[in-house]
């Protein structure tokens, strides 16, 4: 066991709905939907059209810039609509599942028997590729490259997050099957992150062929970006790859099976879930087919994600391809009277001591969409550096960003975070200021000028 890394800067947020570790239901999805929309710089080019029969692992999408690289379908079936937006932005592809599911045969694999270059061939023809996620910058990986190191986050401390242990307790063949393979295509190996609270107790602390770190402290104790941080930080020039649990165990399935299996444990979370459990689903999946886990009449939010930096869908949205978590809250569009001031409020959480929640460290509460306020003043403070641990300046890294200045921009860090790294600070704001769209739109200044 390696010598543990402990954060002491964080925050973690008191919210009701954690799934219980029970499967309650299996989804068998009507339409699923494929979304170039989850990965950033991908240009798709449509390859099918509305009625064409597809199998699960048919090609979708093709990136115009690499064609290599694209997107298969999750299901066998029929394509049913293809959803354009402003100025025809091609968003899904929307398949309509057969009753029997047919899958491409992609052959099984024997992994110490490929070389880098069969290895990456058979990732890229099952549409697995943009499962592996490159920094800087979080776009889809270069498969022309060869990156520094490749990481991977065992565990996951955002809110709500689904249980590493029984989302994946039937997926550790897989796992090492595709940590096997991706140590091929680095010479700088697979760095493999674990919760030093549960080391012993995870099965992942088994995975062989990989450089193991221990980690422990709050959120964003679990971001694999906080982590390549503190075991080693990314230098301009520099390139490395991340890849989830979940797309690792997409992977081993399909060297060991010979199939692109997007079937995953969704983890259905949140104070506004009715029976907050775990069911077996499909990448892509509606979320209307999670009826019975809300109520109808209320006015909820949908996120596909966790509540700090999912995706807001809505019901009549879809799971995104990287998500294996559905949260349900409450719309805080109520009108509060006095607001912040009010003297006493027992029913919300302060990350500060501005209410009472500090004196039940244990209590949970049900939070919803509220803002508790409008956008203020963007001052200097040093509210962010007490939930963001990584040796960077959040405050100058985001006027930077605000700036456009790009010389300001790599000095401060941007290089080593996403959007997913300030999420904590968007949550404490003092300014309620957007803070993953400045690092957003700072990330794609980025790539417009240096890319």
């Amino acid at each position: 066991m390696s010598n543990n890394i402990y954060l002491k800067q964080g925050l973690n947020i008191p919210i009701n709905g954690a799934a219980d570790q029970t499967t309650k239901k299996v989804i068998v999805p009507d339409i699923v939907a494929v979304k170039p929309t989850d990965f950033r710089g991908f240009i798709p080019k449509l390859l099918v059209r509305e009625g064409d029969k597809v199998l699960a692992g048919t090609p979708i999408l093709a990136d115009k810039m690499s064609q290599s690289v694209v997107l298969t379908s999750p299901v066998s079936g029929t394509v049913a609509e293809v959803v354009r937006g402003e100025k025809r932005k091609l968003l899904e592809v929307r398949i309509k599942a057969d009753e029997k599911q047919e899958y491409v045969d992609f052959g099984v694999k024997k992994v110490a028997d490929l070389s880098k270059d069969e290895i990456k061939d058979a990732i890229l023809k099952a549409g697995l590729w943009p499962a592996i996620v490159q920094r800087p910058y979080g776009i889809i990986a270069n498969p022309e490259i060869s990156p520094k190191a490749i990481f991977v986050s065992a565990f996951n401390t955002a809110p709500l997050a689904a249980n590493a242990e029984f989302a994946f307790r039937d997926d550790f063949e897989h796992i090492q099957t595709a940590v096997n393979a991706l140590g091929k295509l680095t010479p700088g190996g697979v760095h493999f992150s674990l919760n030093e609270e549960n080391y012993s107790g995870s099965p992942f602390h088994k995975i062989e062929n990989v450089i193991q770190h221990t980690f422990s402290g709050k959120h964003p104790a679990g971001n694999v970006g906080v982590q390549i941080s503190h075991i080693s930080p990314i230098k301009k020039g520099e390139t490395v790859w991340t890849v989830s649990l979940l797309m690792l165990a997409a992977i081993g399935k399909l060297f060991n099976t010979g199939k692109f299996d997007a079937s995953r444990k969704v983890a259905i979370t949140g104070p506004k879930a009715i029976g907050p459990c775990y069911v077996d689903a499909i990448e892509g999946m509606s979320i209307r087919d999670l009826k019975g886990f809300f109520n109808e009449d209320e006015n909820l939010r949908f996120i596909s994600g966790d509540p700090l930096t999912g995706k807001n869908v809505g019901k009549d949205g879809f799971l995104g391809f990287f998500d294996n978590q559905v949260t349900i809250l409450e719309e805080g569009n109520k009108f509060e009277m006095f607001g912040w001031a009010k003297p006493v409020r027992c029913s919300q959480f302060s990350s500060s001591r501005t209410y009472f929640s500090w004196l039940t460290p244990k209590k949970k509460y049900d939070m919803d969409t509220n803002l508790h306020g409008g956008e203020r003043a963007f001052v200097l403070n040093d509210v962010y550096g007490k939930v963001l641990p990584m040796d960077i300046f959040p405050v100058f890294l985001l006027k930077a960003c605000l700036a456009g200045d790009i010389d300001k921009m790599e000095k401060y860090g941007i290089y080593e975070v996403l959007e997913e790294d300030f999420a904590l600070c968007e949550y404490v704001c003092p300014s309620k200021i957007e803070i993953q769209q400045i690092i957003s739109d700072g990330i794609a200044l980025m790539m417009k000028e240096m890319c």
